[in-house]
């Protein structure tokens, strides 16, 4: 096996589901992350069809999964006095298994904390692609010398931007931004969704944070600044009816927060020299509904393809891309920003509706599974044998 020393930038879903391959497969994997520790909490995130399972149940944390799944909670869509509007049906909002995003990335590290090298707290700083490996140098560590790095590190990759170019080249802002808070509103253990034009908070549901998302144009913020981000919410919902007052009230004292765009990112190439690219650095679409999945799936392909090519990157980085591209467009058909917050109100009468008609809805439903199975599965080797090998997905599809 050749190149065996890999770096892997990010740890919250791609990163960890990357490395727990790699080790299996006798890699040496180190995983550099830009937070002091595992970020706790967060979206719900959902896993859909019989490839996202086929993968969880060789990866075996398909029990795993099911157990910490918070049960894809309907959402009730309310006016300013809290009147019932619409309900969101949980398959939509949950797809079949649906998982808190802190858990899910606590459950990957505890399966290779002890196989991996993590360093958190630190991010790359420089890279130097060479003919015999890529010299790296870190914020904090000293430098080191790997045989290939991925960018696992999401949307606003780092790795992405060293290694092929300025972020404005590969990201796409969709006009929205969103936000995660967690306040102590009480929704009675419901999901409820408000909304006024352009914006959208929502509240309740099993562990789930204050949700908000609202319409703006490209925003110029310091990303670790959370206070000033908190500042940039307040002043989008300022005036909003409901419950937001109360909402806005308890920003400040939020201990866990997070804003971002609400973005696309297109590349023409997922690999240059002995960088890769691996998850939303290299296909994300904020809240598109796949993310997490492509992130499962990606890993495994990468992964395997690396073995299968006995360490040969080259080879490798074309299989992977040939055979995940066109998985990954899926990431290209969503605008969530636009379902959660269109911007008039005859665009949530339209969207309230849309989700009580069922002959519209189940179709779509459908749609969504099909792109979330819409690839052959290979099933790469193991040097533990059949060990790495699931069930027949036909029966991981009757088991759910």
């Amino acid at each position: 096996m050749n190149n065996t020393r890999v770096l892997i930038s990010g740890a919250s879903i791609a990163g960890p589901a990357l490395a727990y391959w790699l080790a299996r497969y006798g890699f040496d994997v180190t995983v550099v992350e830009k937070a002091a520790e595992l970020r706790p909490g967060g979206q719900a995130v959902d896993f859909k069809g019989v490839t996202h399972r086929t993968v969880l149940s060789r990866m075996g944390i398909l029990d795993d999964v099911k157990r910490l799944q918070t049960g894809g909670q309907d959402g009730t869509v309310v006016d300013a006095r809290g009147r019932k509007l619409a309900i969101v049906p949980g398959e939509f909002s949950g797809g079949e298994i649906e998982i808190v995003r802190g858990d899910l990335a606590r459950l990957l590290y505890d399966r290779t904390s002890a196989t991996c090298e993590y360093i958190f707290g630190d991010s790359i700083s420089t890279l130097d692609d060479t003919a015999d490996g890529v010299h790296v140098t870190f914020r904090n560590a000293p430098p080191r010398t790997f045989d290939l790095v991925v960018g696992a590190d999401g949307i606003h990759s780092n790795t992405r931007r060293l290694a092929f170019g300025p972020e404005s080249d590969y990201v796409r802002h969709l006009g929205y931004y969103y936000a995660l808070a967690d306040t102590t509103m009480d929704a009675a253990d419901e999901n409820l969704m408000y909304g006024e034009p352009g914006r959208m908070a929502a509240i309740g549901g099993p562990k789930a944070p204050t949700f908000f998302v609202f319409a703006s144009g490209l925003l110029d913020y310091d990303r670790d600044d959370v206070e000033q981000q908190k500042r940039l919410v307040a002043d989008a919902y300022r005036g909003g009816a409901w419950r937001i007052p109360e909402l806005i009230a308890q920003l400040p004292a939020a201990k866990e927060f997070y804003l971002d765009s609400i973005s696309r990112v297109t590349t023409d190439r997922y690999s240059s020299g002995r960088v890769v690219l691996l998850g939303d650095s290299a296909y994300g679409n904020t809240l598109g509904g796949f993310g997490t999945g492509l992130a499962i799936v990606g890993a495994y392909v990468l992964a395997g393809e690396l073995f299968r090519a006995g360490g040969d990157y080259k080879v490798a980085y074309a299989q992977y891309e040939s055979k995940f591209r066109g998985y990954a467009k899926v990431s290209e058909q969503v605008s969530a920003g636009r379902l959660l917050a269109p911007q008039t109100r005859l665009g949530m009468r339209t969207r309230n509706a849309f989700f009580s008609v069922s002959f519209l809805f189940k179709p779509l439903m459908k749609l969504m599974d099909r792109f979330a199975t819409d690839i052959e599965l290979e099933d790469y080797p193991s040097e533990q044998g059949d060990a790495g090998r699931a069930e027949n997905p036909d029966e991981l599809q009757n088991h759910g």
